[in-house]
């Protein structure tokens, strides 16, 4: 089982930047694929980023270019660096884990087996 908790979220405004932490649980962390999803209200959940065990990284079109992914497999933790914010990045931020697949889609949410909490990101303008 693994357990995944996100911090960093935050207000800030429109062309601001925001780090967010995904901290994992358990021994195998570097075997995992993880993902960061963000759901806005009245929408449905969608893929932002994602980086694979092998450090290989796949992003949303809407945030390439502004939107950084990374992990440390030391300390067990993903981040998602997010740089030029728009008001339309507002929502909840899940980050997400999965054990390493090359065969499964990295985008859908539907392929991941672990997910965090959540955490509020509002973009004011």
């Amino acid at each position: 089982q693994v357990q995944l908790v996100e911090s960093g979220g935050g207000l800030v405004q429109a062309g601001g930047s925001l780090r967010l932490s995904c901290a994992a649980s358990g021994r195998t962390y570097s075997s995992y694929d993880m993902g960061w999803f963000r759901q806005a209200p009245g929408k449905e959940r969608e893929f932002v980023a994602a980086i694979r065990w092998s450090g290989s990284t796949d992003y949303a079109d809407s945030v390439k270019g502004r939107f950084t992914v990374s992990r440390d497999n030391t300390k067990n933790t993903a981040y998602l660096q997010m740089n030029s914010l728009k008001p339309e990045d507002t929502a909840v931020y899940y980050c997400a884990a999965r054990w390493s697949s090359t065969v499964r889609g990295i985008k859908g949410a539907v392929f991941y087996d672990y997910w965090g909490q959540g955490t509020q990101v509002t973009v004011s303008s």
